[in-house]
């Protein structure tokens, strides 16, 4: 994964500029050519790099851009075009956008400009502790409770999420958990069409709830999403909560992924809490993530 991230690298390097030979970047044909797929290809570089694989590349293609501009020797249009805007408003937006200033302003002042590195992914090995993993094969199920749309947060507490759930009354979970017959067991936390790329507001769907039989009949004043048939990732972490989560979350991009043969495929990730501490401060948890063979 690591050297397909490079190699992702290098092909978005050779189609900043769109003009002459150059052509926007083909994403699901890049991923086909690397032996992987888009989905999981935007997964790992959101969650590496700290920033969606589009930002990345419009941050870098204003950065190149702004060198022609300083140098002045072709007119703004010419060089909206050659970074693939269709006019010189929308390249100026673009350009504001990461620079904090126009073309003009820049090409009259020099500056400011705010230059984005390239990347390069590496492998860093720093004895941490091994992961607790194992790999759980699940017919087609159910994921039945009550979803709303919320918008994504990287790090902490989401309040939307504890809004909803906060909104539910107590009787509610208990109902939850009766209806629970299959694995994950017990009161899950569910996130649900996350964009590949991740980027920080986006929303999601999150769902309070439990798993159940395909077979199981789901109450109607219930939400419910089907789930396929397949391989999943689980992944037992202990300690204080909802960091715990969070950083297991994110070991799984920068440490499990790239030493191990499996990818990301589309659909739910769920967590279950297996313990609470007494005050709630600390727990238990498995995040499962669906998976296939890389």
């Amino acid at each position: 994964m690591i050297s397909a991230l490079n190699q992702l690298i290098d092909m978005v390097e050779a189609h900043l500029s769109v003009d002459g030979s150059g052509a926007e970047l083909d994403l699901g044909l890049v991923a086909k050519t690397l032996g992987t797929t888009e989905y999981h290809l935007r997964r790992m570089f959101s969650s590496l790099a700290g920033m969606p694989l589009s930002e990345y590349v419009r941050r870098r293609r204003m950065t190149v851009a702004a060198g022609d501009v300083v140098r002045g020797e072709d007119d703004l249009l010419s060089i909206a075009v050659r970074y693939g805007y269709g006019s010189t408003e929308a390249f100026g937006r673009a350009f504001r956008a990461v620079h904090g200033a126009g073309p003009g302003e820049v090409r009259r002042d020099g500056g400011p400009l705010r230059t984005q590195p390239q990347l390069r992914f590496r492998l860093t090995v720093e004895g941490s502790t091994p992961m607790d993993t194992r790999i759980a094969e699940q017919p087609a199920f159910r994921l039945v409770g009550h979803a709303a749309r919320v918008p994504l947060i990287h790090q902490g507490v989401n309040p939307h999420i504890q809004q909803h759930i906060a909104s539910l009354p107590p009787a509610t979970h208990q109902r939850l958990k009766e209806l629970s017959d299959t694995e994950p067991a017990g009161l899950l936390q569910v996130t649900d069409g996350v964009e590949p790329d991740a980027p920080e507001g986006s929303e999601l769907t999150y769902l309070h709830g439990v798993a159940v039989t395909g077979q199981t009949p789901v109450p109607d004043d219930l939400d419910a999403i089907e789930v396929p048939a397949g391989k999943w990732a689980v992944f037992h972490a202990s300690g204080p909560f909802p960091d715990v989560l969070q950083a297991t979350w994110a070991a799984t991009a920068t440490e499990w992924f790239p030493s191990n043969p499996w990818r990301l495929r589309p659909g739910p990730s769920i967590v279950t809490i297996l313990e609470w501490a007494d005050d709630f401060s600390t727990a238990t948890t498995e995040l499962w993530l669906p998976v296939e063979p890389a």
